[in-house]
Formats: C-alpha cells, sequence, structure tokens
C-alpha cells in the first residue's frame, strides 16, 4: 500500500502554567526533549509546521506562531495549517512522549479509508483527543474560517468547536498514545517508564539515532545476538567493538541499511563461532594432554 501524503502540524506552544511555566516542549524525557520525541512519530510528513518559540529540533521544520501568541489551541492550529499544502494534515501536540508511528499511519489510513472530515484518536475513557488526529485540510480550513468569523477571531476559543462541526471517525489509542505532560508528576511517570524491562533497549536505540541523525531500522536481537557471541566466544570487550565494526561496515557497503546491517552481523557472528570453536578444539587438546601425563606418571 502507498504511503498516504501528508503535512504535519505540531502544537508547541502554552503557558505550561501546571509546570511553573517552564518551556514544556524543551522538557527531556530519555535525553530527548517531548517536541523531538514527537517530531519522530511524523517523519514522513512532507512539510511539519511547529507552532509556537523557535529552538533547535532534531530535523529541520517550519515555524509559525498564532496571533496573538498564547491564543489557545485554535489559533495556533490556524497558524500551522497556513504553512501547508496537503490535503490531509496530521495534528499533534508537542507533549506526548508515547505516542507512536504506528498510531499516525493508523490515524492516516482510518482518514482515508472514510469518508470523514477527520479521524481523531479516542482515549480508553473515551475522550476525543483533536490533537492527536489526522484531518482533511480543506474542510479544517472551512471550519477555521467559518470560526473566526462568526466570534470575530480564533483566540481563547475551545476546541470543541471545531471538532462538532466536522465529520468524524475515530481510532483506538493504544495504552499509552494519548498520555500527555502537564504535571511533573506526568514528567516523572513518564521517565520512569521508559526504564522498564522491555522498553528501556527500544528507547535507548531510538534515542541514539536521532542523536546522531540515524534514520535506519535494523534487528537489535541480531546485534544483542552478536555481542553475546563476541563476549563469550573472544573477550568481553569485543562485543561493543565488533558491533561497532559490523556498522562501519554496513556503512561502507552502501545499499539497503538494515539488509547490509544483517549481512555484516552474519558474517561477523559466523567468525566468532568459529573462532569459539578453535578455542575449544584447544581446550579439548589440553584436557587430553594432561590426562595422558597424568597416566604416563
Amino acid at each position: 500500500m502507498t504511503a498516504t501524503a501528508y503535512d504535519a502540524i505540531v502544537l508547541a506552544g502554552g503557558a505550561a502554567r501546571r509546570l511553573g511555566g517552564v518551556d514544556k516542549p524543551g522538557v527531556r524525557v530519555g535525553g530527548r526533549t517531548l517536541l523531538d520525541r514527537v517530531l519522530g512519530v511524523c517523519r514522513g510528513a512532507g512539510t511539519t509546521v511547529v507552532v509556537g518559540g523557535r529552538r533547535a529540533t532534531v530535523r529541520a521544520v517550519e515555524w509559525a506562531r498564532e496571533e496573538p501568541a498564547g491564543g489557545g489551541p485554535l489559533a495556533a492550529l490556524d497558524a500551522g495549517v497556513r504553512g501547508t499544502t496537503a490535503r490531509n494534515l496530521l495534528v499533534l501536540s508537542a507533549d506526548l512522549p508515547f505516542v507512536e508511528t504506528g498510531t499516525v499511519q493508523r490515524l492516516l489510513d482510518a482518514l482515508d479509508g472514510s469518508g470523514a472530515e477527520a479521524a481523531l484518536l479516542v482515549d480508553a475513557d473515551g475522550r476525543d483527543q483533536p490533537l492527536v488526529a489526522a484531518y482533511r485540510a480543506e474542510p479544517l480550513r472551512r471550519e477555521l474560517a467559518l470560526l473566526a468569523t462568526e466570534h470575530g477571531g480564533l483566540s481563547g476559543l475551545p476546541l470543541r468547536l471545531l471538532t462538532h462541526e466536522l465529520a468524524l471517525t475515530r481510532v483506538a489509542a493504544g495504552p499509552l498514545d494519548s498520555f500527555d505532560c502537564d504535571t511533573w508528576q506526568d514528567i516523572a511517570a513518564a521517565r520512569s517508564r521508559i526504564r522498564e524491562h522491555g522498553r528501556v533497549l527500544d528507547e535507548w536505540m531510538t534515542a541514539v539515532k536521532d542523536e546522531l541523525g540515524v534514520e535506519l531500522d535494523v534487528d537489535i536481537n541480531v546485534l544483542l545476538d552478536l555481542a553475546r557471541d563476541a563476549a563469550h566466544g573472544v573477550a568481553r570487550p569485543a562485543a561493543p567493538l565488533t558491533t561497532f565494526l559490523v556498522g562501519y561496515a554496513a556503512a561502507q557497503a552502501g545499499g539497503n541499511g538494515p539488509d547490509a546491517v544483517a549481512e555484516a552481523a552474519r558474517k561477523a557472528a559466523a567468525l566468532a563461532a568459529r573462532w569459539a570453536a578453535e578455542a575449544e578444539e584447544e581446550a579439548k587438546g589440553e584436557a587430553a594432554g594432561h590426562g595422558t601425563e597424568d597416566g604416563a606418571g
């Protein structure tokens, strides 16, 4: 299936009063800012517009600002829409540490596969999440313009005024898709959750790839197995050095990134197995020799 073409709007403004006015999009969870975590799930967007104060980000984006600043989500959404050209628009708030790429795709697919004007995420309590949603651009622009005319502007208006006027379809949220960070308790919970067993490696790998500007999906288990084999069959320091060389070899080979990593890992694992087998043969030979000597005495 061909990927849906879309632009993305990330709302990164707001006063963050429950965080004491701190720059919420810049708060770090797992070594990455909340904003960068959200930007990571919409890499497929043709254009990404961030509405809020300019700051360093993990990838290039366009910037916009609502008028007046702090005018609320509808005013921010209107400012973001003005910087987009795609027929479908993904809208995300910048305080969603666990929203996933798969969820973004489910929203876009739901919009494409229906006659709806917007696909909204619905959380476990049945609440619509209009800032985790995909919209058709034309109806969104129409309703924003009508609301601005009716109310003399968009500043301070609630989002429900927009969604009540659109034909909606809804997508059930995953366990953490709609988890947002409004308080320091939320931040602490998010920071704790990323270190849970079963999640920490994926979180770390994603953080490293973002930090290094690497866009490559590889099988973590292949690299872990290789590191284990190198550590056991050669020496413990061989594990990180071998995985580094595998990555370097894959980069030198070019071609399909994940396939190049897998092939380099296969070769290195085979070498580690031969190395271990040779050491085992030597150990058996030495043991046999000692047995002979003991018998000869």
